[in-house]
């Protein structure tokens, strides 16, 4: 079992990734970002396959993303359509993987994350996971392209149930089958307090949703990713799954915003105000 974990770290998000009890990492993981117009992309991938096919299939995925994010079509394109044209051209790239092997099939889930500005919209496919927070209260998380899901939905199968039944590994979606993917999309816009969480299912079928919260929240994300990712490594034991997240916290204060709150606060109190409030001069005008 290994629990060495794999760091990766954008403004406002970190992300990581272990074996776990797995001989190969078929999880991977690209966060990316862009100071000038206050975007970041966070993609993660569980490849599948066999024979080394997995490996290549989520790594393939990320490659799209990184060579996308680099021709800067995103600053255009709606987000929604930025997030399809991600998801078709890894499909394809998988399918161009393929040719190359002399067994196995590269087949990956894709979840995704833009967020620009307090726009954010994002898309999965498989069972890769993304949740989101305000607080400690889940606002929504995506369904699962699972037999196990669709039995759930049909009311067959309990929410607690998923993670350990035999049908979750059947999935109904994903990247590298022979048709073109049916790509679902979600949309919102950014709140106060509002984290995200995105995870492949090695790490949501050994943390609950309210662990999962409680770590996105959490103002020291490095630490949050390492806790959680150790979690589901020992929770998974020796036969367990790989383990992938990324944790984003979009309104998170930058260093300097956070010093000069602190040095405002200060000067206010030395003044004898109200650390809180405006004096009655520096009210905004109705």
């Amino acid at each position: 079992m290994d629990d060495t974990i794999d760091f990766h770290d954008v403004p406002r998000a970190t992300a990581g990734r272990a074996r776990g009890g797995r001989a190969t990492q078929q999880d991977d993981l690209v966060c990316l970002h862009d100071e000038a117009e206050d975007s970041s992309l966070l993609v993660l991938a569980d490849g599948m396959g066999g024979e080394g096919a997995g490996e290549l299939a989520s790594e393939g995925v990320v490659q799209v993303a990184r060579r996308l994010w680099e021709q800067g079509d995103w600053r255009q394109q709606p987000g929604s359509l930025f997030l399809e044209s991600l998801c078709q051209q890894a499909h394809l790239e998988l399918h161009r993987r393929r040719e190359g092997l002399a067994s196995g099939a590269p087949h990956s889930t894709v979840v995704a994350l833009l967020i620009r500005g307090d726009r954010v919209a994002w898309v999965h496919v498989g069972d890769s996971r993304l949740y989101r927070f305000r607080g400690l209260r889940l606002l929504g998380r995506t369904e699962d392209h699972s037999l196990a899901q669709l039995r759930h939905r049909r009311g067959e199968l309990a929410e607690s149930d998923l993670a350990t039944h035999a049908d979750q590994n059947k999935l109904l979606r994903g990247l590298g089958g022979p048709d073109a993917p049916v790509v679902e999309h979600g949309c919102a816009t950014l709140q106060r307090g509002q984290t995200f969480a995105l995870c492949s299912d090695g790490v949501w079928a050994q943390l609950t949703t309210e662990e999962l919260g409680r770590l996105s929240h959490r103002r020291d994300q490095h630490e949050a990713v390492r806790e959680a990712l150790t979690l589901a490594v020992e929770r998974g034991g020796a036969n367990g799954d790989n383990v992938a997240l990324i944790l984003a916290r979009p309104h998170q204060r930058s260093g300097w915003r956070e010093r000069g709150a602190g040095l405002w606060a200060a000067l206010r109190r030395a003044m004898g105000l109200n650390p809180w409030r405006r004096p009655a001069a520096m009210h905004d005008e109705v």
